[in-house]
């Protein structure tokens, strides 16, 4: 894959990546928000490159991609997991680089394009209640909250935000 926005690149991972994603992965918002995304060393990080990686052949995903800027920096990950009966988005961007709308980006360049190389029309974003910056996001990328309340994070009772992404026609 490969996908340009204004000041993004949206491509696929390649093993020497391992420590850029290692380092992503450590700051306080992934231990908050998505602690299973934690890469305590380089090492843990190149074994999931390597797995993802295994994945961008197949059509059942999880499909992840590294978000690069335009310099060639690694600031995060876009990628879109199956969950359920459909997909699920994901995304985020290092705390270096937060704030600055690059998740929005990010989202709004990748899911359309892998919606349509998935052949679908639809996903959804799950996030905690109290993880504002990522419930912006997906209002800004057009999802629709559809549910607010105590439901499943990561084998959790916790408040969350349920939205739901539709593809335009």
């Amino acid at each position: 894959m490969h996908i340009e926005s204004k000041r993004l690149i949206i491509t696929d991972f390649t093993p020497d990546m391992a420590e850029a994603v290692h380092k992503n992965s450590l700051d306080d918002d992934v231990r908050r928000f998505v602690p299973d995304e934690v890469f305590e060393t380089a090492e843990d990080a190149a074994k999931t490159i390597g797995f993802l990686i295994s994945r961008y052949g197949t059509d059942e995903g999880p499909f992840v991609h590294p978000v690069l800027t335009k310099a060639g920096d690694n600031i995060g990950y876009v990628q879109l997991v199956p969950a359920g009966d459909g997909w699920e988005i994901g995304y985020h961007i290092a705390k270096a680089y937060a704030g600055r709308g690059y998740a929005s980006e990010a989202v709004s360049a990748f899911l359309p394009a892998i919606a349509s190389k998935l052949g679908i029309s639809q996903a959804r974003g799950v996030c905690l209640a109290e993880n504002a910056a990522s419930a912006r996001v997906m209002e800004k990328c057009g999802f629709e909250k559809v549910y607010s309340g105590a439901g499943d994070y990561l084998g959790e009772t916790r408040e969350i935000l349920i939205y739901i992404w539709n593809a335009r026609e």
